[in-house]
């Protein structure tokens, strides 16, 4: 008997994208899955979208007001009846054999936290030739330095993790959530792309500013972490440092 997976999707105006998304989960070969999607509270035809889809294992939840990504992550996480917890964006893909191979990866080394490498696409869905790995163990202090999983890669045993609750943080809210779980599980790295990230959709964190970023990345420790003001600026210093490293060792392009 396959083990349920509970699939964490926030959404929020990404009618023109997330079916993709939908249809990429009910593609999977690992069948035992519930979809949990949060709405917060979309502005565009989102909810015609998921209404489109009639499969049981989908659970469509709307926010009563406009609560952010992490209020929404933090209910579906709620909602999570699975073993297995995996995520994946309204505007991203999984490739079919992505659950099945995380799972078999993480039972074979016995490892309650892992993330997969990923390759990216652009708002269209044409690849752009770029692929992204990280670390093969990251280490609290190594999850400290940078994010190094990309989000719609994900899984977690929520046996040993249990629940994981994050700060209303607007930003980077996943990167805290990584925080947490790296707390209780190291995370291990299955170095094959089975999953899609749409770079530079209008309104996407890619399309930001590094000014910006780092401010994300100062909220992040000072709120969600609490750490006081100085420890907040090393460390997001080090996660500028260690962004630079990642795209210089993590990140291939491949030539024309």
């Amino acid at each position: 008997m396959e083990e349920l997976v509970s699939i964490i999707m926030p959404s929020y105006n990404t009618a023109d994208y997330i079916g993709a998304s939908i249809n990429s989960v009910l593609a999977q070969t690992y069948q035992n899955w519930e979809l949990i999607i949060v709405d917060d509270c979309s502005t565009d035809a989102t909810d015609a979208a998921v209404a489109a889809f009639q499969d049981p294992r989908i659970r469509y939840l709307k926010n009563g007001r406009n609560s952010g990504a992490a209020v929404s992550r933090n209910r579906a996480l709620r909602e999570a009846k699975g073993k297995w917890i995996a995520f994946l964006d309204s505007d991203d893909l999984w490739l079919p054999q992505k659950l099945e191979k995380q799972i078999a990866f993480m039972k074979k080394n016995r490892c309650a936290f892992s993330y997969t490498a990923y390759e990216e696409i652009s708002s269209d869905g044409t690849p752009n030739g770029v692929t992204v790995s990280g670390p093969s163990r990251i280490t609290k202090t190594g999850m400290f330095n940078y994010c190094w999983p990309g989000c719609l890669t994900v899984m977690y045993d929520a046996e040993k993790i249990g629940l994981v609750q994050i700060e209303d943080i607007k930003k980077n809210n996943d990167y805290a959530m990584w925080l947490r779980v790296c707390r209780r599980a190291d995370c291990f790295l299955l170095n094959e792309v089975l999953a899609r990230y749409r770079r530079g959709r209008s309104g996407s964190i890619s399309t930001h500013g590094i000014f910006t970023m780092l401010q994300w990345h100062y909220k992040l420790f000072h709120d969600a972490e609490k750490q006081n003001p100085v420890f907040s600026a090393v460390n997001t210093c080090r996660n500028m440092f260690f962004g630079f490293y990642k795209k210089k060792r993590f990140v291939k392009k491949e030539l024309p």
